[in-house]
């Protein structure tokens, strides 16, 4: 590739690999595993190993929204699905917490993919977000497969049971190729129950709509990251209720615990002494019971906003 594509992907990549480490290493993030506090099995140190772990994946989505971008390939043809899945083998080789990135995978390669897009073709990083749509519309059945076998590696926790195409169901593989059912279509229909379907589904509105820009004001009112980066944690789950908490428990309990992060937040959060005492109690809290308060869908899209946010310059 031409000097400047690699570059293009270097940027990229990098962001996305800082995306991941800032957003694990905020702290008190209530519910998750961060620099002070881990899982039984899954530890801070998982998560970093895990950003470092996936990087020839981050490269290979961005050297396909490169070939995308300079007509050498379709945007079809940019296996999201395999590199998700190929990330996902990865992980397990470098660390032993289990499942630390699925849902940061699916948001971020296409991500990726069409950032590396929108550099190449030199175009203003207001068409982003659009270009986007270039990849997921794009899946294929394959795609749709590959991710199902990640799933099953992962093994995600409350994963539970669906009526349509159930990753657990043998029978839905060969639906899935039968009735070529792309990954998108997929998404479709689970996008009422899982946050990170519905923003493939929604073009990413709440990395671009909510996450973003606020995470954006924060960093200018306060100049700390770690504030900025809970704070829009603590903004994502208080506008949309985890649907991870909702799977493990129910949806009453993901809406009480979006009432109370909103609580905090309206507190002032870590900016004030009732507020980051407020913080550190909920991340006790949510810690309770085999962590089935813990909002991971959050995270992932705490992350991805990070991302966009570096892209556009950030620096902590």
């Amino acid at each position: 590739m031409p000097k400047d594509t690699e570059e293009i992907i270097n940027k990229v990549v990098q962001s996305a690999q800082l995306a991941m480490i800032l957003e694990v290493s905020a702290y008190p993030k209530p519910g998750n595993v961060h620099r002070t506090a881990d899982f039984k099995d899954t530890t801070y140190e998982h998560f970093l190993a895990s950003a470092i772990a996936v990087l020839p994946q981050l490269q290979k989505a961005a050297k396909m929204g490169v070939k995308v971008a300079l007509s050498e390939i379709s945007p079809s043809q940019a296996e999201i699905g395999n590199i998700i899945k190929e990330g996902v083998i990865e992980t397990a080789k470098w660390q032993k917490g289990g499942n630390t990135n699925l849902g940061v995978l699916i948001l971020m390669i296409p991500l990726i993919m069409a950032e590396t897009y929108t550099l190449t073709k030199n175009q203003e990083l207001k068409k982003l977000r659009k270009n986007i749509k270039l990849f997921t519309e794009a899946t294929t059945p394959t795609d749709a497969i590959n991710l199902y076998e990640a799933i099953k590696i992962a093994k995600p926790g409350g994963l539970g049971k669906t009526n349509y195409l159930d990753v657990t169901d043998p029978k839905s593989t060969k639906q899935i190729i039968n009735q070529k059912i792309s990954l998108y279509k997929i998404f479709e229909k689970s996008a009422s129950y899982d946050k990170i379907a519905e923003e493939w589904i929604t073009n990413y509105k709440i990395t671009f709509e909510i996450g973003a820009p606020y995470l954006q004001r924060v960093y200018k009112e306060t100049g700390n990251t770690n504030i900025a980066i809970v704070h829009t944690f603590l903004k994502i789950l208080s506008t949309i209720p985890d649907t991870l908490i909702a799977r493990k428990t129910n949806f009453t309990m993901a809406r009480k615990i979006s009432e109370k992060a909103k609580q905090i937040l309206e507190l002032g959060g870590l900016t004030t002494e009732r507020g980051t005492k407020l913080l550190w109690e909920f991340d006790k809290e949510l810690r309770k019971e085999g962590n089935k308060l813990n909002p991971g869908t959050t995270a992932d899209l705490t992350a991805s906003s990070l991302m966009i946010t570096i892209f556009n310059g950030f620096k902590p």
